[in-house]
């Protein structure tokens, strides 16, 4: 399992380091809206779907957290394929992506922190949110000023491998720190990725993490896979609520993002678009999920229902994306 958590460590400053926020904001308030719609409806129809479905307060919360989570690199990566990048549909989607994961990993930092707790408070939860953006806030104002510093002295090092080996040790110390503040480790992680994606040595460092991604994510995701319990997905016990609940959320991750569309307000950007890119969950849904189970929050039934949550939104998303494109 701890080669599983250093690969969702990972994960996390991948997603940073590929995110330019600078570049993704330019679409400005119209992607923050969509963004915050995107975030809002899951998080109360989620929590709306666990309450009535009998789950105490702090699960309910927890489901409609990860319900937030939207997977930029699924949607930018199709969005790629069918060169349709530069398009106004396609950067708010990819600005309102990102703001999504910021917001969602802050709901994260404050779910996990009550679940470290166990109790639920209006205090204990604007303490958390307080931490985890003062974090991000110091972390990526310090870094943005520092890191460009610090890579230039790196780079008159003749060792080899000394950047990767400093990029992960940057990535490791904020995660670190995070998690010393009460914070999951993964916001240190992303916030991480996000000041090195500001530097001059960002392609180098995307180009040298890969391979070492490539060894411990795997892990991440194979782990998941062996705490989902197949039978517990089974349709014909009846004693298992995995399937329908499994069902029941899907139905809300997709009808949630959906609704995201009614965020766009300027002319020429087609909702259907925006809201089918905001649906798949992918890595990041699953990081939830993780969370949700190693904290105690959520049961084995309702992680398995996560879990295949995140897998049918994760492949429904691109033949859905592309047939509306194609339609064009």
């Amino acid at each position: 399992m701890a080669l599983a958590e250093v690969g969702v460590v990972l994960v996390l400053f991948e997603i940073g380091l590929e995110s330019d926020l600078e570049e993704r904001l330019r679409a400005g308030l119209q992607s923050t809206v969509v963004a915050a719609v995107g975030v809002l409806c899951p998080l109360a129809l989620g929590f709306g779907l666990a309450s009535l479905w009998g789950m105490g307060t702090l699960p309910a919360v927890f489901i409609g957290a990860t319900l937030t989570a939207t997977s930029v690199g699924i949607t930018a990566r199709v969005l790629s394929d069918l060169g349709r990048l530069q398009e106004r549909a396609a950067q708010v989607v990819l600005g309102a992506a990102v703001v999504d994961d910021v917001l969602g990993l802050v709901i994260l930092a404050v779910v996990s922190g009550l679940a470290e707790t166990g109790t639920l408070s209006a205090a204990g939860a604007g303490l958390i949110l307080a931490k985890a953006i003062t974090f991000l806030v110091v972390a990526i104002g310090l870094g943005l000023r520092y890191s460009p510093v610090l890579l230039a002295w790196v780079g008159q090092m003749k060792v080899r491998g000394s950047l990767i080996v400093y990029a992960v040790f940057f990535c490791v110390l904020l995660a670190a720190v995070a998690e010393r503040i009460g914070l999951a480790a993964i916001i240190g992680a992303f916030a991480a990725g996000l000041i090195l994606a500001k530097t001059e040595r960002r392609a180098h460092i995307e180009a040298q993490i890969k391979p070492v991604a490539d060894l411990f994510v795997p892990i991440f995701f194979v782990a998941v896979g062996m705490q989902v319990q197949p039978a517990l997905l089974n349709p014909f016990a009846r004693s298992s609520p995995g399937l329908p609940l499994g069902l029941a959320l899907t139905s809300v991750a997709i009808g949630s993002k959906l609704l995201a569309g009614l965020g766009v307000y300027q002319r020429g950007v087609d909702r259907w678009r925006v809201g089918v890119g905001m649906i798949p969950r992918g890595e990041v849904g699953l990081i939830f999920a993780g969370v949700g189970k190693a904290t105690g929050t959520i049961e084995e039934g309702v992680y398995a229902a996560i879990v295949a949550m995140v897998m049918v939104t994760t492949l429904v998303a691109p033949p859905w994306l592309k047939a509306l494109y194609r339609e064009a």
